[in-house]
């Protein structure tokens, strides 16, 4: 359906707040910005800002639930004959090869990342979002082999699939606070991927495979 008038509104409200916000933090640090000095800079009452941002880390961090729920769609989305392991695997590479900044391969990202190593508050959110990530995958991974809700497989094997996921995500961030340029991030982290997959089992690489239609 066409995004309405209200909604577009909305969500472009959302983005300026948060953009705004945004440049504050990297400008002065988290820590140091307070949700009112982001309403003034906005223009917009503080009540606002709470209308559309619940936590005061949701405002740099606002974009969280596109990688909440990422691994779960990875895996619902495999291909016949591909197990959830190996469409995780193929989909990081994917992202890797291109460059994208989904991952933090982009120029700007170490500020990014700085702003978060600096503030407790945005390192605890950040280990929050990660719990959320395997908690949902966690169920898909259930729903997807039909687990019964006393089998423990697939919580152990999205610990398993998770751990891709966040050594890449803090491989790129660790690089790139370092100094590091996307392109040679990129070549880094696709050696590491080729590491992690030989560290891998054959059952947790032979899971949950797709059957052929």
């Amino acid at each position: 359906m066409a995004e309405g008038l209200r909604e577009r509104k909305k969500r472009q409200t959302r983005q300026y707040i948060s953009d705004v916000a945004t440049g504050l933090f990297l400008e002065r640090g988290f820590e140091a910005v307070t949700v009112a000095e982001v309403a003034d800079a906005a223009n917009v009452s503080v009540n606002t800002v709470y209308n559309y941002f619940p936590a005061k880390e949701d405002l740099f961090l606002d974009r969280s639930k596109g990688v909440v729920d990422r691994l779960s769609r990875w895996v619902r989305g495999r291909r016949d004959g591909e197990s959830a392991a190996r469409a995780v695997l193929r989909e990081l590479r994917e992202e890797v090869e291109t460059v994208s900044p989904r991952l933090g391969l982009m120029d700007g990202y170490a500020r990014f990342m700085k702003v978060i190593q600096d503030s407790p508050a945005l390192r605890s959110r950040m280990w929050a979002i990660g719990q959320e990530v395997l908690l949902n995958l966690e169920h898909t991974l259930r729903e997807e082999t039909g687990g019964a809700a006393d089998d423990m497989t697939p919580a152990l094997m999205a610990g398993q699939i998770n751990w891709l996921h966040g050594t890449v995500v803090a491989a790129i961030g660790e690089r790139m606070l370092a100094g590091g340029k996307p392109s040679e991030v990129s070549r880094d982290v696709l050696l590491l991927l080729d590491e992690m997959e030989e560290l891998l089992s054959e059952r947790v690489l032979n899971y949950a495979v797709r059957g052929s239609v």
